[in-house]
């Protein structure tokens, strides 16, 4: 409840929730309608929080090596099967307590790093530079996945999720693969599909099963480690994206630097206007949930919660100025 609080005491009103993942043991890897009705309620006791999203149980931005239910993204049938078959019943509830849409990843690689860097006040960051990686480093459970393989799984996936989610009128949401991938691949995986330069990939992804309810969770700091020149790319490919009414959620996370070599950093000092980006989704009509990500770290700041603040109030700053630009009042 002190986090719910804490959420609005700081302007936020809408919340991806976690209903409780089935325990190990269950046999089971669905939410029930009552877990995901009960963790609504919970959240939108605390007055003016809405729980309009939840995270998937499974599917999580997480190494293949270390994920509890591997087989959609390892090909592995029936296992994926069988998983596939959870996620329609886990649609199926939020359906029924009246959540609007569920986010997910297609990860192999889990997040990249190569180590971390200092920025203002102490505070430190994730770096990723390529040619720092540990390239010795043996393939993933995966094997060896060329960019059509993780295109196969991909479509095998949308192929017997999209028609449910369009059945229950649940939207599912992407989080794109954060990084791209190097040159030649990295252990094993050629290529980040989602993460492909220049923000092709999340198009094609799109285009596949198209359908109002299969989308993009956008991660802009992710969008941006895809581009070469993010701060001359980054505009149009979300006004773009935007355009497709296809973006269910929006993470806005800022960096130093460009594809296979940045910094994160606090969202008013990167390469990337997120003010200006939120005039573009303004402009396009987008009325969906924007969230902080991937805040800097502090020993100070127990679990990021004084860097989330800032995020929270940026954000919001950032909304009342595209409403106030909107009304031409500067």
């Amino acid at each position: 409840m002190a986090t719910l609080q804490e959420f609005r005491r700081h302007g936020v009103q809408r919340v991806c929730g976690y209903p409780p993942a089935p325990p190990v043991d269950s046999g089971r890897g669905y939410w029930t309608t009552a877990e995901v009705a009960q963790t609504k309620e919970f959240i939108e006791s605390q007055d003016g929080l809405e729980m309009d999203m939840v995270a998937l149980s499974f599917l999580g931005s997480t190494l293949i090596d270390r994920e509890a239910r591997p087989a959609i993204m390892l090909a592995k049938s029936p296992e994926r099967d069988r998983d596939i078959e959870d996620i329609h019943r886990s649609i199926q509830a939020c359906a029924e307590a009246g959540v609007s849409t569920i986010k997910y990843n297609l990860s192999l690689l889990g997040v990249l790093s190569t180590g971390d860097e200092e920025l203002r006040g102490g505070s430190t960051t994730r770096r990723f530079r390529a040619a720092d990686l540990d390239y010795s480093l043996p393939d993933t459970i995966a094997g060896k996945v060329s960019a059509d393989d993780y295109w196969e799984r991909i479509d095998y996936f949308l192929e017997r999720v999209v028609p449910v989610a369009e059945e229950y009128k649940v939207r599912i949401a992407c989080h794109p693969q954060d990084p791209g991938t190097p040159p030649g691949g990295y252990r094993g995986v050629e290529e980040n599909v989602l993460s492909q330069e220049g923000g092709k990939g999340l198009f094609t992804f799109l285009d596949m099963h198209a359908s109002p309810y299969h989308g993009l969770n956008l991660c802009c700091g992710t969008l941006a480690e895809m581009l070469w020149n993010p701060e001359g790319e980054i505009y149009d490919i979300v006004r773009r994206l935007a355009r497709t009414s296809r973006i269910f959620n929006i993470h806005l996370r800022n960096i130093i630097g460009r594809r296979d070599d940045f910094i994160e950093v606090w969202p008013d000092e990167g390469v990337v206007d997120h003010a200006r980006i939120i005039n573009i989704l303004a402009e396009e009509g987008y009325a969906d949930a924007i969230d902080p990500d991937h805040v800097p770290d502090h020993p100070d700041d127990e679990d990021g919660r004084q860097a989330y603040a800032q995020g929270y109030g940026f954000i919001l700053g950032a909304i009342k100025g595209a409403e106030h630009r909107a009304r031409g009042l500067f």
